[in-house]
């Protein structure tokens, strides 16, 4: 899929910097960091400044190699190859953006290791064949470390096959600018929002699994411009989807009142 438009984003760092000198020396880019901090927009925002397609697959724990590769289909009588969009990636060079790659199955682990090395090569097994990535071809990989804690996990012999980027909540400035270009809220809404958020993500007590991630604030940003309340937006737009733990919930309501 090749992005026509530009899409928003506003950087933080060097992280540009680092994608781009990842494709021009085709290492692979693994992208850590927590839900809604804008990974996948940041892959998006790469491929439409390089001028390159971008495959995009939300892996989870169904995935499997064969969704990736390609697999055999019957036309009428007749089995047919079709493959998956990793190897269409490898033949046409195309950016592949695995989304949460730790919650896919192992194979597609062991599947993606001789493309991530010198060899830069795809095995089709079923077919017996040896594909060599076209010289524009990048993968990149997303996941979620704090959430994977405990649950699933990359190995370390495959996490030093990538290129490591860490992705984190930005700073208040910038996360009130991206509020602000991404809905049009009004300056102080944007920043009452934020104010918000910040406060709930140093709550370490409350155990929450998640924080408020950017993009929920973006959403109660845009109930708001839809007429609802403002409480009422922060409620459901950020604190509900957070947990539904009551006692948790009426801390995280009656702190979101206080302040906005």
């Amino acid at each position: 899929m090749k992005i026509e438009k530009e899409p928003f984003y506003l950087r933080s760092g060097k992280e540009i910097e680092v994608f781009e000198a990842s494709f021009t020396k085709k290492l692979p880019l693994l992208i850590k960091g927590p839900t809604g901090t804008g990974k996948s927009r940041f892959v998006e925002h790469m491929a439409w400044k390089l001028d390159k397609d971008i495959i995009t697959v939300a892996c989870h724990e169904e995935t499997s190699a064969t969704d990736l590769i390609g697999r055999f289909i019957l036309k009428g009588t007749e089995a047919v190859w079709q493959d998956g969009p990793l190897t269409k990636a490898v033949k046409n060079g195309a950016i592949i953006y695995l989304d949460e790659i730790a919650e896919a199955r192992p194979d597609i682990i062991v599947s993606i290791h001789s493309l991530t090395d010198y060899r830069r090569v795809l095995f089709l097994d079923k077919l017996g064949e040896e594909i060599k990535a076209h010289p524009d071809f990048m993968l990149v990989a997303s996941f979620n470390p704090g959430y994977q804690k405990g649950y699933k996990e990359l190995k370390p012999s495959t996490r030093q096959r990538f290129v490591g980027l860490t992705f984190n909540y930005p700073k208040q400035n910038i996360e009130i600018e991206i509020v602000e270009k991404e809905t049009g809220i009004d300056s102080k809404t944007a920043k009452d929002l934020v104010k918000i958020a910040v406060k709930i993500r140093n709550l370490h007590e409350l155990g929450l699994t998640e924080t408020v991630s950017t993009r929920l604030i973006v959403d109660a940003a845009n109930l708001i411009n839809a007429g609802l309340d403002k409480r009422l937006a922060v409620n459901v737009g950020i604190i509900q989807p957070l947990t539904d733990d009551e006692e948790v919930l009426k801390t995280l309501i009656t702190l979101s009142e206080l302040m906005i």
